[in-house]
């Protein structure tokens, strides 16, 4: 899957029109990087320097393309620059000339953002919602929060190019839940179209690690690593492959749920039906509901990293056995796939190294040597943001393709 990150083999030339290939080639060079040149056009579309130059002018009288202003503070057109002896002004793609939305559908929380068309938040909000159970409740939540992404923000519907959604729930290949159990009141719910009809915006799905794995691999720790797994800590616990550069779905589209990898022998019953599953014992809840019970007091997932670092007795053992079995479990994905980084993000990522360093462990003594030498354990750069930027990012992977069609009503052929 092509998206703004990818290097020189995304550039492709899909369009039968020769203008519109043209198009598209300078389109997804610009939406690689924040500036380019004309020269660097040239040499990474392959075009000669007389067609980037009509194209970039095309899609600068059409808004998509500015010229950025220099230190001086000059303007000008192209053959102005060249007749004053100054170089070309450095070329970016409007950031405002189109937009995506990605939502973030947890077990108790629903997060928006509005992205740019380079993937950069311009707005993001979050609210606390039971989501498990009651899934109508949960879709006109999440469809009224992307309303206000667009009426807080000034953007009209027809510049945002779709939402992305990352859910806490395996989804199959065609956007339908596997929501037995672990969102048992969403048996049967297809919230894509759901969403769609709520907000007239074409809308595609995902899960919620899934989407994480891509937003750390396009935008943050695995930015520039081919071959990474991001793990999600949270009240579901997940996992996302990036192998070869590309997001590893599966057959059905159900590759990653570590959470559901058998843990403990005659463990607690997982809400997946499963015995003993990671879940049951490495989940922000489950680290709770543990100490609730050593200590006979309530005791919230939120409380965790504040009882980590006022040295609660007994907090520093559950985390160091939290650490062990997330890293035997991850361990397995290390000897399989031989990743080169794992991104942790999640709400226990919060926890830092006294989390990490046992969790290293771990994968030490369960993989493969040679490729637990290998990886490198890291905490993610984006937090809370991760899913909903990845699931803007599955939108704008074609933003090439419709800024190009968008861009080329009037033009001459080249």
């Amino acid at each position: 899957m092509c998206h703004p990150e990818l290097s020189e083999e995304c550039i492709v030339a899909a369009p039968p029109n020769l203008r519109e290939e043209g198009r598209l080639r300078v389109l997804q060079v610009l939406l690689a990087s924040s500036t380019t040149s004309r020269p660097e056009l040239v040499r990474l579309t392959g075009l000669s320097r007389a067609t980037v130059s009509v194209l970039v002018s095309d899609l600068i009288a059409a808004g998509l393309v500015v010229e950025e202003i220099g230190a001086n503070g000059a303007h000008g057109s192209e053959a102005e620059i060249r007749s004053m002896g100054r170089p070309a002004l450095p070329l970016a793609l409007n950031r405002s000339v189109a937009y995506a939305i990605g939502a973030d559908i947890g077990h108790a929380h629903v997060r928006v953002a509005l992205c740019d068309v380079h993937g950069t938040p311009v707005w993001e909000t979050s609210e606390a919602k039971e989501v498990d159970r009651a899934p109508h409740e949960t879709l006109d939540l999440a469809a009224d929060l992307v309303r206000r992404a667009m009426t807080e923000n000034g953007v009209p519907r027809e510049r945002v190019l779709g939402l992305g959604v990352g859910i806490a729930a395996p989804v199959d290949a065609d956007g339908a839940l596997s929501a037995e159990g672990i969102m048992p009141g969403w048996t049967g719910i297809r919230p894509g179209p759901e969403l769609e009809h709520r907000t007239g915006l074409p809308t595609e799905m995902t899960n919620d690690a899934n989407a994480g794995a891509l937003a750390e691999h396009m935008y943050g720790a695995g930015r520039d690593v081919e071959d990474m797994v991001y793990i999600r800590l949270s009240a579901g616990i997940g996992a996302g492959v990036i192998a070869a550069g590309a997001l590893q779905l599966g057959a059905g589209g159900l590759a990653g749920e570590i959470g559901h990898l058998p843990a403990v022998r005659d463990g607690l019953v997982c809400r997946c039906g499963n015995r003993g599953c990671l879940e049951t014992i490495a989940s922000p809840v489950a680290l709770a509901r543990l100490l609730q019970d050593s200590w006979g007091e309530p005791v919230a997932p939120s409380d965790l990293p504040a009882l980590l670092a006022a040295g609660t007795p007994g907090m520093a053992r559950v985390v160091e056995d939290t650490g062990e079995a997330v890293g035997r479990a991850l361990a397995a994905l290390v000897t399989l796939l031989n990743p080169r980084l794992i991104v942790v993000g999640g709400d226990l990522a919060a926890i830092g190294e006294p989390l990490f360093e046992p969790l290293r462990r771990g994968i030490a003594r369960s993989a493969l040597p040679s490729a637990a030498r290998q990886v490198a354990v890291v905490a993610g750069r984006l937090g809370s943001s991760a899913e909903v930027r990845g699931a803007a990012a599955r939108v704008l992977a074609r933003a090439a393709q419709t800024l190009a069609v968008m861009s080329g009503a009037e033009t001459a052929e080249v």
